[in-house]
């Protein structure tokens, strides 16, 4: 199992393109598969095994939505190792994925935003930096991954644009709002040049020691700074994602548009945020209506 799970993340790594993160995913679900099925060789293992390993993954607690993730991974896995000549048959093939959850995503309102934005002291150490990474997230709608890996050569000031490198390695151009162009300039001409060190790299985003920011400490910084503005609500990243794309809907922009500028493959991945929109009219109805 090991060997066979090696070989398959080399081929969704250079064959396929797909990032390091979904690499990560992949493994995890293959070493939880390897490790239901203990001695049991992989040539053995058919439909009921796999169907009997999810089933311990939902008693474990698994959500309905990893759950659908991990069925994914098991038909991937076992359709190359079948298309490759490495197993006789694709047991994987008749499994049902479970019913996705329908847990709207969580947004954050303009207000919050706002105060957010507003709280960060530019003059304070790291301050433009800081400012000019939650401007960019809600500006854009980057996710994280795509936010670390920005570089200078990316950015068009001029145009107002970026190109980002999103999931399966796939390059897009994104609007930049004219504050975060702004607030990414005051960063580059007052703070970045003091972070640069003799090896630091083109990345937009540098630490303290002039190398490019982790996602994990960009997680730490945006929570950071959600505390100091005093939101109680717990912020990351992706809430911000979120947030860009439902006051977008908000505003009146097409569905289509929103789904490019996320960098969605599928308009259904889109379509969610439809249901924000309804669930936030829905709520608002229900508190004025007289008789809502």
């Amino acid at each position: 199992m090991e060997r066979e799970t090696n070989a398959f993340i080399r081929h969704i790594a250079v064959e396929r393109g797909l990032s390091e993160s979904y690499q990560l995913s992949v493994r995890q679900s293959l070493d939880s598969l390897a490790a239901f099925l203990g001695s049991t060789p992989l040539r053995d293992v058919g439909t009921a095994e796999l169907a009997a390993f999810l089933h311990r993954r939902k008693s474990d607690g698994l959500s309905a939505a990893s759950l659908r993730i991990t069925t994914v991974h098991l038909k991937i896995f076992f359709r190359w190792l079948a298309k490759s000549n490495r197993a006789e048959m694709d047991p994987a093939e008749p499994l049902l994925s479970p019913r996705p959850d329908h847990t709207l995503p969580e947004t954050l309102h303009l207000s919050q935003i706002i105060t957010l934005l507003d709280s960060i002291d530019t003059s304070a150490p790291l301050g433009r930096r800081d400012l000019a990474i939650l401007e960019l997230f809600y500006s854009s709608g980057l996710r994280l991954s795509e936010l670390c890996q920005l570089r200078l050569e990316t950015i068009d000031f001029d145009g107002g644009f970026i190109r980002v490198t999103g999931k399966g390695n796939k390059t897009r151009v994104v609007r930049v709002g004219g504050k975060a162009i702004e607030a990414v300039n005051t960063y580059l001409a007052n703070e970045r040049p003091n972070l640069v060190s003799a090896k630091s790299s083109s990345h937009l985003f540098l630490s303290i020691r002039g190398g490019p920011l982790s996602p994990d400490r960009v997680r730490q910084i945006v929570k950071q700074r959600a505390k100091h503005a005093g939101i109680e609500q717990t912020i990351y990243p992706h809430l911000l994602r979120h947030s860009f794309a439902t006051h977008l809907l908000e505003g009146g922009a097409d569905l289509r548009v929103i789904q490019e500028l996320l960098g969605h493959a599928d308009i259904s991945t889109t379509q969610i945020y439809t249901h924000v929109d309804r669930h936030r009219l829905k709520s608002i109805h229900k508190k004025f209506h007289p008789r809502g």
